[in-house]
């Protein structure tokens, strides 16, 4: 979409890069697997400094990857902005990760803006008239502005519309290094007419001269977003539990630079020089060198060793970073990305935590080539896994085989790649996909008896109801920020059955174990217990030994021994184990594969291809719709058939079809695929 290319050129306005390279050298994509591929991977933070009407501003600026694999990176980079500027393509318009992006921004409170980019190719590749080309205009808008209707909080329902006339959409072209809207059209007398004949008889450098691409975005940027001071008032209480009446819940709302230091770590890099260097938003208060502060997650202390702020790719050291800044920091050992810094003296709420829109659902195992490399895989892999938290790693001591989990097949590639540019030689398997197992039946209570006979435990086992299992899945109910009644009410509000609501114990990896018995004894001081058995059945399932998603496991009755030493860890948790096991086996065990939504773009010629190509692997096509001479696909397929995809669809199509996928969650496999899956990876696992 030119992402990259417009932030290269804001930087080139603001005196950063040279403006012959900008745009040609990306310079944010500065890790060469990005300059390889031409996308960009990792997001990349930057300052700049931006004069409107006599004042300066400075611009915290975070270049994010569109590519759906890479997801994680826009996630975390929206905790730490206020204002998006969305990027769409004139040609390809509206697109599926348009819309997770602008929901994501929202779920955040963070304010779009538009830009609307490459127009000179409606007029040089598809010859539209300046007519047509409006009409495309306004249906991006539309369609742009009907997704922030539909996710928007109310008190910005109008306020946040993108609006032609006050100039929070942009037109160019990145590329050429030229944008217009209303307010410089009114401004320069430049007119739709003028830009159209330059772009038709190739005087887009002139364009350049006239309506300099960073001027229109950058002002736009400080017309229509939010300052830090202005944004903090209404963000804090989404992404903040605490007290807003606090000491430090004021400092946040004032962005108060004298108040306690509140900050979240949003991005985690390992530097061959510098070591371990975090980036973050702070909140409130100052970061400064030598600065004593408490990591949350990490129940640590810290001292800062060095702090400073971005330019481009390079970091600049500086003695202190004030409230409403995103600073880079040294000195922070094993952090992470959600992470919650504060003063030392004051230990504040963590932040939300904040929610991925996709899962690791792609596995390779990785193994050294040669032995002596291995303790160096394995803390290459930990590195790695610290740095971008999307990734899942299990590092198996005994057959030194070690799972590494992404989103998707390019994900992974990089990572490999990764691996082998710090030194170590590598073999890969073939892509594996993760599955979950869940039931889809009830039971009869299951009895569990504990290895010396003396504790008995009941448990029935059935799916979550649809509706609560919805909500937990969307994060409509944070079990870790609700306690007792409230988890409770959330639980049955949203459609639980009211007992099994009222006795939740807890909710482990959207799986929910709930206690409806009454009046036993010695219950209370075994239920920790129960828990470990209870998520060590959640991590391993009966079929296949996958983790097991939307099962409610209901204790129905125990008896439990007097004596507290005969019903130890050695006692209850393989009695616990075993019987939810069992019950789910007698529920009708199923296993769940993912599915992703698969969005096609193709001319009309090549629409059986497409669909021929979506069926074979087992896809189902949930819509079409016809825009000009392009069809637009979108279809869901099982992420198990989709290795191989982007080359089959490249071949069917001429290379002419633009696709992307999302995340769809996980479903039943299909009944007849049940055994023969189940069997693959049992016999991969070596449980045969």
């Amino acid at each position: 979409h030119g992402k990259t290319t417009l932030s290269d050129n804001l930087l080139a306005g603001c005196g950063m890069i040279s403006e012959e390279l900008a745009g040609r050298q990306l310079y944010l994509d500065f890790d060469e697997q990005e300059q390889a591929r031409g996308i960009t991977i990792d997001a990349a933070n930057v300052s700049m400094v931006h004069t409107y009407e006599g004042k300066d501003y400075l611009i915290n600026m975070i270049d994010t990857p569109g590519h759906v694999d890479f997801g994680g990176n826009v996630t975390r980079a929206m905790r730490a902005v206020d204002g998006v500027i969305v990027v769409v393509c004139a040609v390809e318009g509206v697109m599926p990760q348009t819309e997770t992006v602008l929901r994501q921004a929202l779920k955040e409170k963070v304010k779009p803006v538009l830009f609307i980019n490459k127009v000179d190719r409606l007029i040089n590749e598809l010859k539209l008239t300046p007519e047509e080309m409006q009409t495309r205009f306004m249906n991006i808008i539309r369609e742009f502005n009907r997704i922030i209707r539909k996710m928007v909080a109310e008190e910005f329902k109008d306020k946040w519309l993108v609006r032609v006339e006050d100039g929070s959409v942009s037109f160019g072209s990145a590329y050429h290094r030229w944008a217009i809207n209303v307010p410089l059209m009114k401004k320069t007398g430049i007119t739709f007419k003028d830009i159209f004949g330059h772009c038709k008889e190739g005087k887009q450098r002139e364009l350049a001269k006239k309506a300099k691409v960073h001027e229109v975005i950058l002002d736009m940027v400080i017309r229509h977003l939010p300052s830090p001071i202005e944004a903090q008032k209404y963000r804090i209480p989404t992404i903040w539990p605490g007290d807003i009446e606090s000491e430090v819940g004021k400092a946040m709302i004032n962005c108060d630079p004298k108040g306690k230091l509140a900050m979240m770590i949003t991005d985690l890099r390992i530097d061959p020089q510098a070591g371990e260097v975090a980036t973050g938003r702070i909140f409130s208060g100052t970061l400064e060198k030598g600065k004593e502060v408490y990591l949350y997650n990490l129940k640590t202390k810290a001292r800062v060793q060095q702090t400073g702020v971005y330019f481009g790719p390079e970091r600049m050291p500086t003695e202190k970073v004030v409230a409403g800044n995103i600073a880079m920091v040294i000195g922070l050992k094993n952090v992470r990305a959600g992470e919650t810094v504060c003063d030392a003296d004051l230990i504040i709420e963590p932040f939300e935590e904040m929610r991925y829109v996709s899962e690791p659902v792609v596995t390779i195992a990785v193994e050294a080539k040669h032995m002596k490399d291995l303790p160096k895989l394995i803390e290459v892999l930990r590195v790695m896994a610290r740095e971008d938290p999307t990734i899942r790693v299990e590092i198996n001591e005994e057959t030194g085989e070690h799972l590494i989990s992404g989103m998707g097949e390019l994900h992974l590639e990089v990572i490999t790649y990764r691996i082998k540019k710090k030194g170590v030689d590598i073999e890969t398997s073939p892509p594996i996909v993760v599955y979950r197992e869940s039931v889809e039946g009830t039971c009869e209570p299951v009895e569990g008896k504990s290895p010396n006979k003396h504790n008995r435990f009941y448990f029935t086992v059935e799916p979550i109801e649809k509706p609560t299992f919805k909500a937990l899945i969307e994060g409509e109910i944070k079990p870790h920020r609700l306690k007792g009644k409230e988890l409770a009410r959330a639980l049955w509000e949203s459609g639980m059955d009211k007992v099994d609501a009222k006795g939740i114990v807890e909710i482990y990896e959207n799986n929910i174990l709930t206690d409806v018995t009454k009046g036993i004894q010695y219950l209370n001081e075994t239920m920790a217990l129960i828990q470990e058995g209870f998520h060590e059945a959640m991590n391993e399932g009966p079929l296949a030994k996958e983790k097991v998603l939307g099962v409610k496991v209901k204790l129905v009755d125990a008896k439990l021994h007097e004596d507290a030493i005969h019903r130890g860890p050695a006692q209850v948790i393989p009695a616990v184990r075993g019987a939810i096991r069992q019950a789910m086996l007698n529920a009708k065990a199923i296993l769940l594969e993912p599915k992703q939504k698969v969005f096609i773009q193709v001319p009309q010629d090549y629409m059986g291809a497409v669909t021929r190509e979506v069926q074979s692997r087992r896809g189902q096509i949930l819509n079409m719709r016809q825009e000009g001479d392009m069809i637009i696909i979108e279809a869901k397929c099982p992420v198990a058939e989709m290795f191989g995809f982007a080359g089959d669809i490249r071949s069917a199509t001429e290379g002419r079809a633009l696709w992307s996928t999302e995340f769809a969650g996980f479903e039943k496999l299909p009944e007849e695929l049940q055994e023969q899956v189940i069997k693959k990876i049992r016999e991969r696992k070596g449980l045969l």
